[in-house]
């Protein structure tokens, strides 16, 4: 199927005129395209090799218009680093509808009602890592919007420099925010509030919505993906950076990757976002974050659910993150069956990572191939003689296991990846591309297709960073 043969509905449009406003997007100058990704266009019915760059060009640029499509931004509330912030919306990002199960949405393609003094632009640089960065966590199993292609343009876009002006076509099965309940609670419009709880149950829990206590039901299944989904997280070393409301999905998905990063020496309480000058939304606080934003979205429910059914669901948060948490780190390790100990076994590990000062993803990788041979792993920290006694707690736990060495490293080279996009990785792709050389960033989408793959000519992508490069901080501005 082509291009111009996608078919779209758009029944968030079917809604009251206060959820959204209809508005066309701004062309970039001599827009031209960076990449096309062949998997997200396999999830929209798309053949890779029928798809035309000038047809993806005049998509993302707003210039052509698919059947069925219509231009509009949604409108949501949120608290932004713990404080309410009583309307925000799409500010720079316009929607097309729906199609084979996919809402999109162009993002950079300029001002809506919602911009609040911002010029709805985005540019290269951050569309370069959105673009690529959602693709790395799909491939990891990590539930994530996806991207399905990326223009650069000739549009000068002022952050902290003049920059290239930017569009990415990003994909989600809803678009709906736990600041998107806020908007309509905080301002008592609890009939609006109704009629958006019984469009995201027909659009992401069906399977809820004809049951006895459907709200009930869709809250407690949003508790549990939100938990699983940061357990996901933290497993990779995944740092969202801005975890505010309006960022958190009500489908239990990753969504808006501003200043994010992938930790390179494990840091527990990394912050890569330069602008939470106070820790907010660090790597280790992530967990937290997540049942404080389930909070207010309760709270934002609590016309529609009983304070005691509400506060029934949050109570499992822990449990569910925990549990998911601990089944990936025994996979990490290798474990086959939990032991009581396990805990402890998992919490040292993670204590000697940050006193070494290792790398976290080669570190689990080179391990994923541990036979006794122990030097390798040594010479990734600075304190080896920490690391050894772990190590000899480490082997008498895998004598537990039933199956064979072969067959544990083959199950762990699945589950620790040997490349993820750390932050100096993204950076070399970027100032290519703003130099019109965008095979980079190609060849990083073909990592992050496969991360687990070895991909031979590319292991420099896979090595500890460099220490002048190590866990950067990075601003929101895009």
């Amino acid at each position: 199927m082509k291009l111009s043969d996608l078919t779209f509905t758009t029944p968030y449009l079917d809604l009251d005129p206060i959820f959204y406003h209809e508005t066309p997007p701004s062309p970039l100058k001599n827009p031209r395209l960076v990449s096309c990704n062949p998997d997200a266009a396999r999830l929209l019915g798309l053949s890779p090799d029928t798809l035309e760059a000038a047809e993806l060009v005049s998509l993302l640029n707003g210039r052509f218009l698919p059947d069925g499509a219509r231009y509009y931004a949604m409108c949501y509330a949120g608290h932004q680093f713990g404080h309410y912030v009583p309307r925000l919306g799409d500010g720079r990002a316009i929607n097309l509808g729906k199609t084979k199960g996919w809402n999109l949405q162009l993002k950079g393609s300029g001002q809506t009602l919602y911009s609040r003094q911002g010029d709805g632009r985005a540019v290269l640089r951050s569309s370069i890592r959105e673009y690529l960065i959602s693709e790395a966590m799909a491939g990891l199993g990590i539930p994530t919007s996806r991207a399905l292609a990326i223009i650069t343009s000739d549009e000068p876009v002022a952050r902290e420099r003049w920059e290239k002006g930017a569009i990415v076509l990003r994909m989600a099965p809803s678009w709906i925010r736990f600041g998107s309940f806020e908007y309509f609670f905080h301002s008592n419009r609890h009939a609006e509030l109704e009629k958006l709880a019984d469009f995201l149950l027909n659009e992401s829990f069906p399977e809820l919505a004809h049951g006895e206590e459907p709200y009930v039901a869709m809250f407690g299944e949003i508790v549990r993906r939100t938990a699983e989904l940061i357990a996901q997280w933290q497993s990779v070393g995944f740092n969202h950076g801005v975890m505010n409301t309006d960022n958190m999905s009500s489908a239990g998905i990753t969504i808006d990757y501003g200043p994010f990063a992938f930790m390179d020496t494990f840091e527990s309480g990394y912050v890569c976002n330069h602008t939470d000058t106070y820790g907010r939304y660090s790597y280790d606080s992530q967990p937290g974050i997540g049942l404080w934003n389930l909070q207010r979205l309760a709270h934002a429910l609590s016309p529609l659910i009983p304070q005691a059914k509400l506060e029934e669901s949050l109570q499992h948060y822990g449990t569910w993150f925990t549990a998911k948490l601990m089944k990936l780190l025994r996979a990490k390790l290798g474990l086959e069956e939990p032991r009581e100990d396990d805990p402890e076994l998992f919490r040292s590990l993670f204590r000697i990572l940050e006193s070494g000062r290792v790398d976290m993803t080669p570190f689990f990788r080179i391990l994923s191939r541990f036979d006794g041979e122990r030097e390798t792993l040594l010479a990734l920290t600075l304190t080896p003689d920490e690391l050894n006694v772990w190590l000899d707690a480490y082997e008498a736990r895998l004598a537990d296991n039933s199956g064979t060495t072969a067959q544990r490293h083959r199950e762990m080279l699945r589950t620790n990846p040997k490349y993820v996009l750390k932050n100096h990785i993204l950076q070399e792709a970027i100032e290519k591309a703003e130099e019109e050389d965008f095979t980079l960033v190609e060849s990083l989408l073909q990592l992050a297709r496969d991360p687990y793959g070895e991909h031979p000519g590319f292991e420099r992508f896979a090595r500890p960073t460099p220490h002048s490069l190590t866990n950067l901080k990075l601003s929101c501005s895009s």
